[in-house]
């Protein structure tokens, strides 16, 4: 597009120059012939090269993109007065520049600015102008034209410099041309007989959509962080739009699964996270996109059935990150390889297809020796690179696959046309210079002298939006005919021939650009999703059924070291707390309850200790230690520490006794901690204080005054049963007590105390198990002897 601004600042030529100065006098043409009546006449000026262009040119669609000798070229677009004076008899004029003969010639043309005579071509004449009426500062006009391909006068095959231009007066000066727009035309009335074999790739890769969050019920259902995803493949969402496009496409299906499993999560019953649910402001909500889900994964197994599908690893890891910094963590590459064996389940499960594993993708293809290693460890044998990371200096567009060394195999992917649809796309003159940009670079590449037929590969940008997309499929289109390439499959590129003279040389780590190594996840990073592993691995180590927690968190810890982080480190730190968080919450459901200080009156007792598993399942696999800061005045099972197994039932506690010896008075501090069989801590660890206190004299005192009372009221009972009996004895002395009476020599009754009292029966001990309180013990808490 010709803007003024980019026309100021180009550098005036000598033959502008010359324009220049022959201007003046031509503009001073009017005056003089007014001044001098019919002396004068003023000479006719043709068209010339205004000194900045006051008009945007802009194309909007230009078809057919790839003309036929018998048809027609129709060009639309739009025209506006950028400058502050009206433009008189203004027309459009179609201009046929140069055969361009290589794609460096293509690139100049494309940075070139305002009209240049002679660079910018001849005009097709009169017969194929468009007049439109004068625009006034501001105004801009739509326009139409049409012209037979054969009056295009095209000569052998090849592309051609294609400009449409707006002439005109401005302000009552001479006719010049104002505005320019340039684009291509890739003209080649015969197949060729040796094509390149082109092959484009069409990535499904969406960001992070999942939480680590899953209900307590039976279907773990699953928690969005929000419905953008729903957005994404609707109809005309960019997810929806690539899908439709992809079907009717010969393009490889790149995928990452982690998008399939989310919107296979969202078929079936799902919640969103939601600022506007719960009491407290916080919560979720039930999510409404089931059928929406449901479409967009059938539609996606239509398009994908009898084609190739290369799967990324699960979550689509930035392999960058992980050879910079993530080796400095131990423990990290394994992630990867369990993620690609994900990948293959995941996609065969969901689409039915069995993908391809073979291949490596780091961010915008740049590599260097430590990426291709990391690639590879997980076991693919290629890596997909860019020309602009493992560049040739060679006269020809080379052959994508190279081997590097070690049984891999780089797939180098062409840099121009990978990058031809980035940016916005949205404006239809953009996208339309990109389409005829592309295709004629393809067309180029086919005719040049290069040694062989050629296996070119694109790679576009990871996440296309929807406008970029239709550009891509648009310029697809355009190559339907198959008159300069035949499109192959991303595995058929990979095991062609490699170019002999071809760069296999894999850059160093300084290699590497600072602009994308800028953006890589930290050391930290890795850190912190160790420690999350690690946790996880404990944690899953004491549940009688993992599989209800493991899968979904390994997940979500794939998706920790997704590619799609890159340049958001905030919500990447984010995410990560938050899988520690819900991660911890669960941790956390198995429990000590806190004890404070507990008395121990005496020489030994068993000291209790309840463990609280609020989680829906059982768990086992665990030990509860019990220690004593002081062994020689409270030990444990004759030691300064005793250990007891644990196995509780989900929703239930347990409460664990320990059979303790005072061997003096004072307090000890006691420390409760559980830990897996294999001896790591579980949880954080409880203390409490045990006062040991034995009988002192007082105590004995008080006891002695108790058994006194008792005998002086056996004294008393006895005395006044006595009298009792004697009242009731006849005048004849003869015995007549009751049944119920103690015999005349005062021996109790059979089963009676020593004082007479039955002293009834002892009650049950409580049981040690079963659902207990959480709240903490209180002061002084009495042990069971």
């Amino acid at each position: 597009m010709a803007e003024a601004a980019d026309f100021r600042r180009t550098t005036p030529s000598p033959a502008r120059r010359w324009l220049r100065r022959a201007a003046l006098p031509l503009a001073a043409t009017p005056l003089i012939a007014g001044l001098l009546g019919p002396l004068a006449t003023p000479a006719a000026a043709a068209p010339a090269a205004s000194e900045a262009s006051t008009v945007d040119v802009t194309l909007t669609t230009l078809t057919p993109a790839v003309p036929e000798a018998d048809g027609t070229l129709k060009v639309s677009g739009t025209v506006v007065n950028k400058g502050k004076r009206r433009i008189t008899e203004p027309e459009i004029d179609l201009r046929v520049g140069q055969r361009l003969t290589s794609r460096t010639a293509i690139d100049r043309v494309a940075k070139r600015g305002g009209y240049e005579p002679g660079a910018d071509g001849r005009s097709l004449g009169d017969d194929f102008t468009v007049k439109l009426p004068s625009l006034a500062p501001g105004i801009s006009r739509d326009f139409t034209l049409s012209v037979p391909v054969e009056k295009l006068e095209l000569g052998d095959g090849g592309v051609y410099q294609l400009g449409v231009s707006l002439s005109g007066r401005e302000g009552g000066s001479y006719e010049q041309v104002l505005g320019i727009e340039r684009t291509f035309l890739p003209w080649q009335p015969e197949a060729l007989g040796t094509k390149t074999r082109l092959t484009y790739l069409w990535p499904l890769v969406s960001s992070t959509h999942l939480t680590s969050e899953i209900g307590s019920d039976e279907q773990r259902t699953p928690v969005f962080e929000d419905e953008t995803l729903a957005k994404e493949i609707a109809p005309g969402g960019r997810l929806g739009q690539m899908v439709s496009l992809g079907r009717e496409l010969p393009v490889t299906w790149v995928i990452d699964p982690d998008l399939l499993a989310s919107v296979d999560a969202m078929t079936g019953n799902y919640r969103v996270k939601s600022d506007r649910a719960g009491k407290d402001g916080g919560g979720t909500v039930p999510g409404r996109n089931q059928a929406l889900a449901n479409q967009w994964i059938n539609a996606l197994q239509t398009a994908v059935q009898d084609r190739k599908v290369v799967a990324l690893p699960y979550a689509d890891p930035d392999l960058a990150s992980l050879a910079h910094r993530g080796t400095q963590v131990s423990g990290t590459l394994s992630r990867l390889q369990a993620a690609t064996e994900v990948a293959g389940r995941t996609v065969e499960t969901i689409l039915h297809v069995k993908p391809s594993l073979d291949f490596a993708w780091p961010v915008e293809g740049a590599i260097d020796s430590s990426i291709v290693n990391v690639a590879t460890s997980a076991g693919a044998d290629h890596v997909i690179t860019r020309g602009d990371s493992l560049g040739d200096d060679l006269p020809y567009t080379v052959s994508a696959p190279r081997p590097i060394g070690g049984g891999t195999t780089a797939v180098v992917a062409d840099a121009r046309l990978s990058k031809a649809f980035e940016g916005d796309m949205v404006h239809a003159g953009r996208s339309t210079l990109a389409v005829q940009r592309f295709l004629a670079q393809t067309l180029v590449v086919a005719l040049q002298d290069a040694p062989g037929p050629r296996n070119v590969v694109v790679a576009p940008q990871r996440m296309p939006s929807a406008s970029q997309a239709q550009a891509m499929a648009k310029a697809l289109q355009g190559l339907s005919g198959e008159r300069w390439t035949q499109p192959v499959d991303l595995i058929a590129a990979a095991e062609a021939e490699p170019d002999s003279g071809a760069n296999r040389r894999v850059p160093s780590g300084s290699q590497y650009p600072d602009r994308l190594r800028a953006r890589e996840l930290p050391v930290a990073a890795f850190r912190e999703i160790r420690a999350t592993q690690d946790t996880l691995k404990d944690f899953t180590g004491i549940l009688t059924e993992p599989a209800r927690v493991e899968p979904p968190f390994s997940r979500a810890i794939d998706r920790e070291m997704s590619t799609s982080w890159r340049g958001n480190a905030r919500a990447a730190e984010e995410y990560r707390a938050g899988v520690r968080q819900n991660l911890g919450l669960l941790v956390g459901e198995v429990q000590l309850i806190d004890k404070s200080q507990i008395t121990l009156s005496g020489r030994s007792a068993t000291i209790p200790v309840t463990v609280q598993n609020r989680l829906v399942q059982n768990v086992d696999n665990l030990v509860l230690r019990l220690s004593s800061d002081n062994g020689a005045r409270l030990s444990l099972d004759d030691k300064g520490v005793a250990e007891r197994p644990i196995e509780i039932k989900g929703g239930h506690s347990q409460s664990v006794k320990f059979d303790a010896k005072a061997n003096a008075n004072g307090q000890v501090r006691m420390t409760a901690q559980l830990y897996t069989e294999d001896g790591t801590a579980y949880g954080p660890a409880m203390q409490f204080t045990v006062k040991v206190s034995e009988a002192t004299p007082t105590v004995l005192l008080v006891i002695a005054g108790g058994v006194l009372l008792l005998v002086l009221a056996g004294v008393r009972m006895y005395t006044q049963r006595k009298r009792a009996a004697a009242r009731d004895t006849p005048a004849d002395g003869t015995g007549g007590g009751s049944a119920g009476d103690s015999p005349a020599d005062g021996t109790p009754p059979p089963g009676a105390g020593t004082d007479g009292v039955d002293p009834g029966q002892p009650s049950d001990p409580t049981p040690d198990t079963g659902r207990e309180s959480g709240d903490r013990s209180g002061a002084g808490e009495k042990v069971d002897r």
